[in-house]
């Protein structure tokens, strides 16, 4: 009986030392590239393509919700929020919709060789001071089953998975503004 006792205290004595040990090498310090930032979502620009302002917002909202999910951002802040003015680490994020071809969910449900929705955006990670972090082209597409929105919502994830992945570094010069509607990144002094 002492015996099992023994094996038993030691047994645990071991599993504990062994969760403090998993414990101190799986907290991470805070990476600062990472977590330094807070990110608002510019609104969604159309570009030169015919886009339904449904297709806009479904992509604006998508965008917002899935940035969220990657607790990349210390923040993530929708077009025109005032408190985003007094964050100091502040990305923005630029949409323009460079291709959407319209889908048919009918189609798409009696075959699987026609009806997808497509939709291409020009994304830019930006600085406050127009210095370009991350710029890439994103597809978002419903090939088989699914609502045409889905696209919207395949197509941010595509965006918030990269930016999470990625390095958040200055890469270059000041980006272009914008052109389209004037967000509230971009009528800052």
């Amino acid at each position: 009986m002492k015996i099992s006792k023994g094996i038993s205290l030691f047994g645990l004595a071991a599993v504990v030392l062994m969760m403090t040990i998993a414990a101190k090498c799986s907290t991470k310090p805070e990476n600062s590239s990472n977590a330094r930032w807070s990110v608002q979502v510019d609104r969604v620009d159309p570009g030169d393509v015919d886009l339904e302002p449904s297709f806009r917002i479904a992509i604006y909202e998508s965008l917002l919700d899935e940035l969220n999910k990657t607790k990349r951002f210390k923040q993530v802040f929708r077009d025109g929020d005032r408190s985003a003015s007094e964050v100091s680490d502040l990305l923005i994020l630029k949409t323009t919709v460079q291709k959407y071809t319209a889908g048919s969910e009918t189609r798409r449900a009696v075959t699987t060789i026609s009806g997808a929705t497509k939709l291409t955006v020009g994304s830019q990670l930006v600085t406050r001071d127009g210095q370009v972090i991350l710029e890439r082209n994103f597809d978002g597409n419903v090939r088989f089953m699914g609502n045409n929105l889905r696209a919207t919502h395949n197509l941010a994830h595509n965006v918030a998975k990269t930016i999470k992945q990625s390095r958040l570094q200055v890469l270059s010069q000041p980006a272009p503004a914008q052109s389209g509607e004037g967000s509230a990144s971009s009528k800052r002094t």
